[in-house]
């Protein structure tokens, strides 16, 4: 009986491997397929994750319109796709459209522009964001604005002038791609943490308003999105509850892991996702059930004059 165990458990780990290897050859078809033909539009394309968002999307034979505020960084981007597309696979050539979220006035006549090109939308990725840290007090009001109309009227603005295309159509996903932080504030980024609360405030109202016309609203939320080749430095960081806290907090996840996700969500329509380690996930809760505690060990951070590390 105990050899039969021991050969039979050589098979099973073989049959375990081999059915997860299928499941991921079937959902990346699978994923390929979701989005094959439809008109995706990125914004902020040229940041690492609009970038690794812009490679899924267009090996999945989606129909791109790229949006960034340099032209000089789109036409790279457009050359790096176009040069690694497959000739045997199917994909189409991205439209490039000069874009800053920031100046409001510019987004309805880009929206105009994408509708008169393509007719309409299928999948709007709100990526744009613009980070800002700084003590309260050392933070201008125009500098509060400036961040509120990139990361806040910017993006709901371009869903606004989309949003009648999709609803006529009874089809369409808008994703926002936003932040932890818009579940709860940590020191120094006063601005930045209260345009993503208002981002998903924003869209979590809009997604039940346009459940009944088959319109999906996704909410994808990291903890920052670290640069490519940025990770934690080595040192005593758990000195103290806030710097551990912080340390998992600040250093995110990689654009790549971002973009696949979010490619999941487009997939399996999520309505909402974080991407975070179990401390900030743990966090969320923490600030809902035992805010005191949560107050104390943020005050700590303040307390201790922690030298803040920039985001990616």
């Amino acid at each position: 009986m105990g050899v039969m165990a021991m050969l039979m458990l050589p098979l099973l780990l073989l049959g375990i491997s081999g059915l997860l290897f299928i499941y991921q050859e079937v959902s990346r078809l699978w994923s390929k397929s979701a989005v094959q033909n439809k008109v995706v539009v990125i914004t902020d394309a040229i940041s690492g994750l609009g970038k690794e968002c812009a490679r899924v999307f267009h090996t999945g034979g989606a129909r791109l319109v790229l949006c960034g505020k340099n032209w000089e960084r789109l036409e790279n981007l457009y050359d790096a796709l176009t040069s690694v597309a497959d000739p045997r696979k199917q994909t189409f050539t991205p439209k490039l459209v000069l874009l800053d979220l920031a100046d409001i006035s510019c987004v309805q006549d880009v929206a105009k522009e994408v509708l008169d090109c393509y007719g309409c939308v299928d999948i709007l990725i709100n990526n744009a964001s613009v980070k800002m840290k700084g003590p309260v007090d050392k933070i201008s009001l125009e500098l509060d604005k400036k961040i509120m109309d990139a990361n806040y009227f910017g993006p709901i603005t371009l869903t606004k002038v989309l949003l009648p295309n999709m609803i006529s159509r009874r089809t369409g996903q808008i994703v926002l791609v936003n932040n932890i932080q818009g579940k709860f504030g940590i020191p120094f980024r006063t601005a930045y943490s209260a345009s993503k609360h208002a981002a998903l405030g924003f869209f979590d109202c809009l997604r039940a308003e346009v459940e009944e016309y088959d319109v999906v609203v996704s909410t994808v939320s990291p903890t920052f999105i670290r640069s490519y080749h940025v990770y934690p430095e080595q040192g005593n960081w758990e000195a103290s509850i806030w710097k551990f806290f912080f340390r998992k907090l600040a250093y995110g996840v990689h654009p790549v892991e971002v973009a696949e996700e979010v490619m999941r969500t487009v997939r399996r329509k999520k309505q909402e996702v974080y991407m975070a380690n179990p401390i900030p996930k743990a966090a969320v809760y923490i600030r809902t059930f035992f805010p005191e505690f949560f107050f104390a060990v943020v005050a700590c951070g303040v307390k201790d004059k922690l030298n803040v590390p920039e985001e990616g």
